[in-house]
Parts: C-alpha cells; structure tokens; sequence
C-alpha cells in the first residue's frame, strides 16, 4: 500500500488488480442528441479514465472536469465532462466514472469501443458491458438500497404523469422500506415470544401460556390489519398506472366528441351535426390535472330501432364500455328534442351498478340563465341527484375550468389520494405479501386454534420469510434478483 502511494505521488500509473469485474454502458438513450452519458462501474474506474484521457494522475474526486478522451491508438475521440465518484457512497456501493460526451452515434460508438479494448484479462482488468439493471443490483449487493427502493426507482422511470411519479415516492424515499422493516420487527418479536413458551413452557402454568399466545395473536391480528390497509391503498393507487378508464356517454349530436377535444387539447375526434358520426369507441389516451386518463368516445345511445346495423353496433359497445369503465361522463344537449328512454334505463342501469358519473349540460351558451331550471328537470327525468350535474358551453370555454376540478377531485377519489399520497409497489410485492405474510397469518390462526405452539410459531416464520423475499433480506433469491432487475434498462 506504502509502494503504491509513493508511484501515485510521483505520477506513475498504479493499476489495482480485481477479479470483480468493472462494468459500463450508455446510461443515455442511444441515438442522436445533445449530450450522452457513459456509465462506468468497478475497481477500474479511475484505470479507465487515466487509459482514455492519457493522464498520468488520479481522477479527482466528485469534480467535474472537461478532458479530451483518446482511443488506444491516441486518435481523439470526443472533448467530455468527466466525474468520478469514489465508493462507497455512490449509487452502486463502488468507484463510479462518468463521461458526458457529445451526443453524437459515432462519438458514442468510438468511446464504447475504447473501452471495450481496455479489457486485459492476463493482467487482472476484467471490463465488460452492463447487463440489465446491473448498476441497481450492484447497489443492491453493495447495501445502498433494498428491493422496494430499487422497484420504486424503476417505476419512477417509466412514471409518465405527476400522479405516478407521487406515487412511486414512498419506496424511493424508503418509506416503503421502513414500513416492511417494522412490520418484520412486530413479526419477529411475537416469534421470540412463542419461543419462550415452546423452551420454557414448563415453567408458565396453562392461564399463563394461554395468555401469552393470545397477546401474541392480538399483535398478529394489529399487524395484518395494517397490511390490509396497506393493499387496499396500492389496489387504488394502481388505477395511476394503468390510466383512469373514462367514458363519454350521451345521445347522438350532444358534443361528446367536442367536450373530449377540449379536455385532450386537440382534435382528437370528429365533429359533425349528422347524427351517429362515431360508429365504435375511440379511446385517447391524455394527461388531466397530473392523472393519466384514457378518455373513452362512444357512439350516441338512442334508440336501436332508429339506427342501422353499423350505429348498432357501436350503440352496444358504448354501453358495454360505460359498464366497464371507472367514470361516466354523460353529455347531453338539454335543448335536443328527442326520446331518451333508452338513455334514461341505462343511466339507471349504471346506477345499479354503482357506476360513478358526471351529467354534464352541453351548450349553456344557447340557454342563458336556465342552468339551474334545466338541472332540476333532468335530475327529475333520470331520477339522478342534481349535485352530479354540470353545464358547460364548448363553444365559449365556459364550465369547462370547473368540469375539470370535478374530474380531477373524482381522480383523487378513485385512486384514494384525497388525504394522502397514492401508493405504488409492484405485483410481486403484492402477490408476496397476500400469498406468504397473510397466508403465514392465517396458517398462524389455525394452529393457534389447535393450541399447537410450534407450528404456529413456523407459520410465523413464514411470514417473515415473505417480507424478507420482498426487501432482500432472505437472501438465497437469485430468481427473486432476476425477476426485479430484467425490468431495468442498460446503464440502470
């Protein structure tokens, strides 16, 4: 160690051999743009800076420097920001070289392959390309972060609205993280508990032993209802992910396709005055106050009888769609003169089913001073309360603002965010935590049931064991690795 301070001191290049293998990528998307990032990850880190810069001193740490890169041969390669960052304290756990290059195809490529070519293994310089996801599992391994973290960074990734990227915030944050871990304690303490009964239950009369394993089940019964709560507020949540479901519904000519235009901010459908102008649902995907909504227009409701086989048709498929949608906004053109039947039964119908939905008054610009008269009289007509009726004109713009923080407070609602932040964790944690902590608690029940300590015990320690294979800590579980980091792109 002394020898290789003193060749650092006077400038002679020191190369720290390691059979751990450094790791690289383009950490960028590839293709043409303004700058590229190369990702480096291992004990060659600074080998490979002073190889590409041909510099005979260290790196600097934590200093961004602008240095020419060179290829073996010494032809220029490009003129980059570099940044080295010493371990432990990076996001892999070890040395960590960046080089922000122009982001030029061919300037990516030349870099790339320079480092390829540093690869020597005669010498004890292991350099490969990253697989997927290699640079979170090795912060991973590295103790830099556990499973829900490193899910919640990849989910904020692919988070496309401000809803999801809330969303993912409590495993980034380690909120997540910090819940499971005190669950596993609260476990784990009644497991302790259990032990003491089964090694030294001789001692404890039958009201004690009684006692203690009921103290131990209160606790269980505690922490499976916080765990169900848990659930249910990621089953709402995932509503974020998959996009709210929202129907426009109404008679032909109402303006669903207008009032769908106005809130994707583009012409999004056709408008026409001849009525049955949407044949089949046409859904558009948009973003609606941070929520992502795939805003459903459908085909006119009236009745069968007045339309042909094609309008038919899609009539069928709208109402199918409104059944099977998460909102309903219904359009109606309150000084339309026609039957509305066939739309007052099915508004019923989605009642029935406990459909939420919006009644929204079209063309308030043509009935000045009747909104409230006109509510009143169709709230009568559907049998519909009248809190769940607005109007709107989109001709000039007016209720549409207030339509809006109606929709956006139902979004709120839906996804359970109205008093707190949304909550996002991915199927494989929800599928462990249903399928071994609360199934280890339902097998504890049963054998507490049977006075049999022991196995209530193990049905404990399952339970544990699934909250372990979620954050990492049963370690064991490469498939468990393989299944988290496939989702993560090169250079994550």
């Amino acid at each position: 160690m002394y020898l290789s301070l003193s060749l650092n001191m006077i400038g002679v290049q020191v190369v720290e051999k390691s059979l751990s293998p450094t790791i690289y990528a383009l950490s960028t998307k590839f293709g043409k743009s303004a700058i590229a990032v190369v990702r480096v990850s291992g004990p060659q880190s600074a080998y490979i800076y002073n190889k590409l810069t041909h510099s005979p001193h260290p790196p600097k740490n934590k200093t961004a420097s602008l240095r020419r890169l060179y290829s073996s041969d010494k032809a220029l390669l490009d003129e980059a920001l570099t940044l080295y960052l010493p371990s432990p304290r990076t996001y892999t756990g070890q040395d960590i070289l960046e080089l922000h290059l122009h982001g030029g195809i061919a300037i990516i490529r030349s870099v790339l392959d320079a480092i390829k070519q540093l690869h020597d293994p005669h010498n004890g310089i292991y350099i490969r390309q990253a697989e997927r996801g290699e640079f979170s599992k090795q912060g991973f391994l590295n103790g830099r972060f556990d499973l829900t973290e490193l899910e919640g960074i990849s989910d904020m990734i692919d988070a496309e609205t401000e809803s999801q990227r809330v969303a993912t915030l409590a495993s980034i944050t380690g909120k997540t993280k910090n819940e499971f871990a005190k669950w596993r304690e609260d476990i784990l303490k009644n497991i302790a508990m259990l032990t003491t009964l089964i090694d030294f239950g001789e001692d404890h009369d039958i009201e004690e032993t009684n006692q203690l394993f009921d103290d131990v089940e209160a606790d269980i019964i505690q922490v499976e209802q916080e765990i169900n709560e848990y659930l249910n507020k990621v089953r709402s949540s995932s509503i974020l992910l998959r996009g709210i479901q929202l129907a426009l519904l109404g008679p032909p000519n109402a303006g669903k396709s207008s009032i769908l235009n106005i809130l994707a901010n583009k012409e999004a459908a056709i408008v026409s005055e001849i009525a049955g102008t949407t044949r089949d649902v046409l859904d558009i995907p948009l973003e609606i106050g941070g929520y992502k909504v795939v805003l459903g227009d459908t085909a006119g409701i009236r009745a069968l009888n007045a339309a042909d086989k094609i309008e038919q048709e899609g009539i069928k498929r709208a109402k199918a769609k409104s059944l099977n949608c998460d909102f309903v906004v219904v359009v109606i053109d309150p000084l339309q003169d026609m039957d509305m039947d066939d739309m007052r039964s099915h508004l019923q119908l989605l009642l029935q089913n406990n459909k939420p939905m919006l009644v929204v008054l079209n063309k308030e610009d043509l009935y000045p001073g009747e909104s409230e008269r006109l509510i009143n009289e169709y709230s009568k007509k559907f049998n519909i309360s009248p809190d769940v009726f607005r109007c709107v004109s989109c001709e000039t713009g007016a209720g549409i603002s207030k339509l809006r923080d109606t929709l956006i407070h139902q979004f709120k609602h839906l996804s359970d965010s109205e008093t707190s932040d949304p909550i996002i964790v991915s199927s494989r944690i929800q599928d462990l935590l249903e399928n071994d902590v609360l199934f280890g608690f339902n097998e504890f029940y049963r054998w507490k049931q049977e006075d049999d300590v022991v196995l209530a015990s193990e049905s404990l320690r399952q339970s544990v064991e699934g909250i372990g294979k979620i954050t990492g800590q049963a370690i064991g579980v490469e498939e468990i690795l393989g299944v988290v980091f496939s989702k993560f792109c090169i250079g994550k």
